[in-house]
């Protein structure tokens, strides 16, 4: 009977294990600029893959809110929470992984990028827990939070812990989340019981919006934004380009975008014979 009993609480054991995620003892918080957040724990990245601040054009305005912000956190003063949401391939992305690397430079120390993987937002108060005891800021960064069921789900966790929650976040973290959409939180209106007022299905689907001290939009560029991110990373490349071409480029795409000027530069970098 004794020996049924432990080889249960052994397999118990076991399990709860394999589901708990596994800490990275071992992570040194000082010494990267930036990690990734998994299930299995913390993994060090040597270097932020971003473009130079100046080469992403056609967001002027966030820009420089998004730098101003982080420079705050990186210099242990009063920083918002940020949420950029917008069109696809605007450079929501890029404007943060760019300007921590930006603050960077001035003071590697001051802060580090921690961005959480998608299958991992379940633990971020763990995270939470584990950077509140280093001496460093941190901004931790979810990218393209997506919607759906599991989504929702995962979206109403981050609004509690955004604000409402019993275990506030340590003042040395604060988060970044893009996304394609502003309205986080979807309301399914069919499982209501009764009619759904316009007003609370819009505040509803605002709920965790609202939490974030910025919120910033990033929108589809003009013909003359989108030629003049092209001719940006052109120049930082040395290469020339037609006009009409990179239209045509654009238009067999259906996007006039950052990401497509990016990927006609890359497309001309090939051409010249020269590597990105």
């Amino acid at each position: 009977m004794g020996r049924e009993r432990n080889r249960l609480l052994t397999r118990i054991a076991d399990a709860l294990e394999r589901l708990a995620p596994r800490q990275s003892g071992d992570t040194d918080w000082l010494a990267a600029p930036a990690y990734v957040w998994t299930q299995g724990g913390a993994r060090p990245v040597d270097a932020i893959k971003a473009p130079r601040l100046e080469q992403l054009r056609g967001i002027d305005r966030q820009k420089r809110i998004v730098h101003e912000n982080v420079q705050r956190l990186a210099d242990g003063h009063a920083a918002h929470d940020m949420l950029l949401w917008g069109a696809r391939g605007m450079g929501k992305s890029a404007v943060v992984r760019a300007t921590v690397r930006d603050v960077q430079e001035d003071r590697r120390s001051s802060i580090a990028l921690v961005q959480v993987a998608s299958d991992a937002l379940a633990e971020l108060p763990c995270l939470f827990s584990v950077l509140g005891r280093v001496e460093r800021n941190f901004l931790v960064y979810i990218d393209d939070l997506g919607f759906g069921e599991e989504a929702g789900v995962q979206a109403r966790r981050l609004r509690s812990w955004l604000d409402g929650g019993v275990e506030a976040r340590p003042a040395n973290v604060r988060l970044a989340v893009t996304s394609n959409r502003r309205a986080i939180v979807e309301r399914e209106a069919g499982a209501q019981d009764g009619s759904l007022n316009p007003r609370d299905a819009i505040d509803d689907q605002l709920a965790l919006a609202d939490r974030f001290g910025l919120s910033l939009g990033f929108h589809a560029c003009s013909q003359d934004d989108y030629l003049d991110i092209v001719r940006g990373y052109a120049d930082a490349l040395g290469l020339a380009f037609e006009t009409e071409d990179a239209l045509e480029w654009a238009r067999q795409r259906g996007s006039r975008s950052g990401r497509t000027a990016w990927q006609f530069a890359n497309e001309l970098a090939g051409r010249a014979g020269q590597s990105l």
